[in-house]
């Protein structure tokens, strides 16, 4: 194993870990027993289209209909599933029609047929249903909120759930009297159902607690609406049984690109599928970690992988941010804080293929990059202090594109020390 090996190999390991959740592949051997009547199919997510297509080619012999949604640029060609397309990460109206839809295919199912619910990340903006009295305005108003708010994930989806008549189970009080069976891709730190496009099939764990303190979180220009909803006395749903099936999760993917290390001659080190916190702070960490790697062979002796996964968090404050997602965030802060430190090469990257709301996945570095930064004028502080990586990463090269992948367990990070 070379240096100049570095880059090719960490490719290979990112795209492991992107076909490690490929429904086409893992999808069918998640399948229920088929259904004595119908099976309707709904679905909303990053991978609902590619999810519906694979169903179709596992069950050519079973009566399907029903409707999914997906992102734009996210649909596939189905036969009898239709493929709706809409706004992500802020829903729009296409996405509104869609969850009407969904509810409508759903609340036709009788007791001999099946609900197949396909259920993947981007799922909560993609299948938006306000509880009155808010608007699809108030909603979308809210997930800009959510997006700038530094909020975990968690708290994100306890805002979601509390605001949907279709989260927290929902859905799955629509599809009532019929068997529900969902197959998930996992997108969430700790692959918790109830977090997965907001738990539309799951019971709300959270159903009763006091959300109060999220609204200060999320400042003075939530909708009046929200606001009342939110700190309103929570109400409990019915309870109703649950077959909830993960097809794919971010540790599985990990598993993947771990294997292609090994048979690199590389040593892998799993650190977790469920990092969160800031993005910028994360890379100061993974610099520390590699360094130590680097110089004194702990945890463990060179040649070796850095692995994670998760969603961390970039927080924007008051400031007009530049352009850049979490996972170019991170790349940018882990390369100021390595400042250059020779064999240290990392990729990171949104399974999904979109990091933020740009048309990158990521980027990948060599111990070269801030040196060709500064060759181009181009001063790396100060993109990051304006969060604007993904504009640096443009500039000098660095930045993969993948495309949509149709799929979607977060994001993948690989820091390799040599």
């Amino acid at each position: 194993m070379t240096v100049d090996d570095a880059p090719a190999l960490l490719r290979r390991m990112m795209e492991a870990a992107i076909a490690a959740a490929d429904p086409a592949t893992v999808l069918a051997r998640h399948l229920p027993e088929k259904p004595d009547g119908r099976c309707i199919v709904i679905g909303a997510g990053k991978s609902a289209a590619a999810m519906a297509r694979a169903v179709e080619q596992a069950w050519p012999d079973v009566n399907l209909s029903g409707v999914v949604v997906t992102r734009y640029g996210h649909a596939v060609p189905t036969k009898h599933i239709t493929v709706r397309e809409a706004s992500h990460p802020v829903p729009d109206a296409a996405g509104l029609d869609a969850a009407r839809e969904i509810i409508r295919a759903v609340e036709s199912a009788g007791p001999n047929d099946l609900v197949l619910a396909l259920i993947s990340g981007g799922g909560s903006s993609l299948m938006p249903l306000p509880v009155p009295p808010l608007t699809l305005e108030d909603k979308i108003i809210v997930n800009r909120l959510l997006l700038r708010s530094g909020l975990t994930i968690d708290d994100m989806n306890r805002v979601r759930r509390r605001l949907s008549i279709i989260k927290g189970g929902g859905l799955a009080l629509a599809a009532a009297p019929a068997r529900l069976v969902t197959l998930a891709i996992s997108d969430v730190p700790g692959d918790d159902p109830a977090a997965i496009a907001s738990g539309p099939t799951v019971p709300d764990p959270t159903v009763s607690e006091d959300l109060s303190h999220l609204v200060s979180r999320l400042g003075p220009d939530l909708p009046p609406a929200a606001r009342e909803v939110l700190i309103s006395t929570p109400t409990q749903t019915a309870a109703f049984d649950v077959d909830f099936r993960m097809i794919a999760t971010p540790q599985m993917s990990l598993e993947a690109a771990a294997e292609i290390a090994r048979a690199a001659g590389v040593t892998p080190v799993l650190l977790g599928d469920a990092l969160e916190g800031e993005a910028r702070e994360l890379g100061i960490a993974f610099a520390g970690i590699a360094k130590s790697v680097a110089q004194h062979g702990c945890p463990v002796p060179v040649p070796a992988v850095l692995l994670s996964g998760g969603e961390t968090t970039v927080s924007i404050g008051e400031a007009k941010p530049g352009r850049g997602g979490r996972n170019t965030e991170f790349l940018l802060s882990l390369a100021v804080a390595l400042r250059g430190q020779a064999a240290i090469h990392a990729v990171a990257v949104d399974t999904d293929g979109i990091d933020g709301t740009e048309d990158a996945a990521g980027a990948l570095i060599g111990p070269d990059f801030l040196k060709r930064a500064s060759e181009l004028g181009l001063d790396a502080k100060s993109f990051l202090a304006v969060h604007d990586s993904y504009s640096l990463f443009d500039a000098t090269g660095n930045l993969v594109r993948t495309g949509p992948t149709l799929t979607n367990v977060n994001d993948f990070r690989a820091v390799m020390i040599l």
